[in-house]
């Protein structure tokens, strides 16, 4: 039986189960693991997790920049993350709290991500050089 996300022992669950399917999806994974090298892997899941316990939870345990590091990303892809790669990026989300989770907390971080990825999104659309910009959709 599936339960809400409560403790950061779940979010980490969540967090590491996410980014193995991530660093195995055709799409996004060269992505990643272009810019994180095997050896990162364990601090940057460590830094994600406190990501998500700062939204989820309140708790003030995140620091970064995650628009930076995008904005960098997508400049080292001449400007090629679009709509499709932040699309997907949800559909795996979803997928593995639908698996995971189900609640209140669950349901939040499907909402908070949704936000975020759109968020993002936005940012690195008007950061792209215009002519770019026609071939990112």
């Amino acid at each position: 039986m599936k339960h809400d996300i409560k403790t950061r022992a779940d979010i980490s669950t969540l967090v590491h189960q996410f980014y193995g399917t991530i660093r195995r999806d055709d799409l996004l994974g060269p992505i990643f693991h272009h810019h994180i090298a095997d050896d990162q892997w364990a601090e940057h899941l460590e830094k994600l997790t406190d990501f998500w316990e700062t939204n989820l939870f309140g708790v003030a345990k995140f620091k970064g920049n995650p628009t930076v590091a995008h904005l960098a990303v997508d400049k080292h892809h001449d400007y090629g993350i679009g709509q499709i790669h932040f699309g997907r990026w949800l559909q795996v989300w979803f997928a593995t709290i639908t698996d995971l989770f189900e609640g209140e907390n669950a349901d939040k971080a499907k909402e908070a991500a949704r936000r975020m990825a759109h968020t993002q999104f936005m940012v690195l659309w008007y950061q792209k050089p215009d002519s770019v910009k026609g071939k990112t959709a």
